[in-house]
């Protein structure tokens, strides 16, 4: 697909990660329409793209649990655009603590906006996406914690987990429709992502963690300071959104780990004959995913 003229919307689309994706989709030539929350990072994007002598994107205020509003800036977008063509999900919060400390509230709010603001983004604008029939792209930004679990991240890994699955569940539905869909997945970043814990709306305030410390927080976010540049992140997205790739890493020193998680989960199948019935049906299963991706609409019936 030619980005030229295309347009995309991108929540938290004014920092991090976020800013990383909407510069390097501007600088392919697609129109923006990006999502905020914090009104010093808006203007900050803002003079970014009036420095470049860019349009500048359309900006609008939005929570992405919010789903009477993300309804809204759907219309918004597709109003001001006439078509949209490509959607990132990018939101997400950093939190992390025991998980056998949990509350309720650590749940519903990690989960709300991490898996939660993908489910709304998709609901929101796939139906915009499908109307002009031209095709294009949706990213689901997840990250390493949706391949490796970690002592203190239980929640926030569950929930790159679950947007892992849907993303890969999503490709096939979508495919028919001349819609690609990835899976992004970002390693050590230089962001502010690591201060989300400071930011625990009201709503969510009873955790089951201990009180934020900002001063131990400060010093893990002196972590992200070895991270990648947010644009380069945002460039290796573009590049896999262009060759259609369900999967885009873009980090290379996780090699280690990926071979490790194979050699265990190859060494875990029990080592022992399988019976004809059980061989055909999921023979049944690989040949329906390899028609969903080559854009065959499939169902329940080709399972059997």
């Amino acid at each position: 697909m030619s980005w030229e003229n295309k347009t995309a919307f991108i929540t938290a689309g004014v920092s991090g990660i976020g800013f990383g994706l909407a510069r390097a989709l501007s600088n392919a030539g697609i129109r923006l329409a990006l999502s905020y929350r914090n009104e010093e990072h808006k203007e900050a994007a803002s003079r970014w793209f009036a420095d470049q002598g860019r349009e500048q994107p359309l900006f609008v205020k939005l929570d992405v649990q919010d789903r009477a509003r993300f309804g809204e800036v759907a219309d918004e977008v597709a109003d001001h655009f006439g078509k949209l063509h490509v959607l990132i999900n990018n939101a997400g919060v950093s939190v992390f603590g025991p998980t056998d400390e949990a509350s309720y509230a650590d749940y519903d709010w990690i989960m709300g906006v991490n898996f939660g603001g993908v489910v709304n983004g998709l609901v929101s604008f796939i139906p915009k996406l499908k109307q002009h029939g031209e095709g294009g792209h949706i990213v689901n930004v997840a990250s390493m914690a949706a391949f490796l679990a970690g002592p203190q991240a239980g929640i926030y890994t569950a929930s790159k987990f679950a947007v892992r699955g849907l993303t890969d569940s999503l490709r096939y539905n979508l495919a028919p429709h001349k819609i690609g869909v990835s899976l992004m997945c970002p390693g050590l970043t230089r962001t502010n992502a690591w201060d989300s814990a400071l930011k625990r709306p009201d709503d969510f305030k009873d955790s089951g963690f201990a009180p934020a410390d900002k001063s131990e927080l400060e010093q893990f976010g002196t972590a992200f300071d070895a991270g990648m540049d947010p644009l380069e992140v945002g460039e290796k997205t573009l590049k896999g959104m262009t060759e259609n790739r369900g999967l885009i890493l873009t980090h290379p020193e996780f090699a280690e780990d990926f071979k490790k998680i194979y050699e265990e989960s190859v060494a875990a199948l029990p080592n022992e004959e399988v019976p004809e019935g059980r061989l055909h049906i999921e023979k049944l299963r690989r040949d329906t995913m390899k028609a969903a991706e080559a854009g065959i609409i499939t169902g329940l019936s080709d399972l059997t």
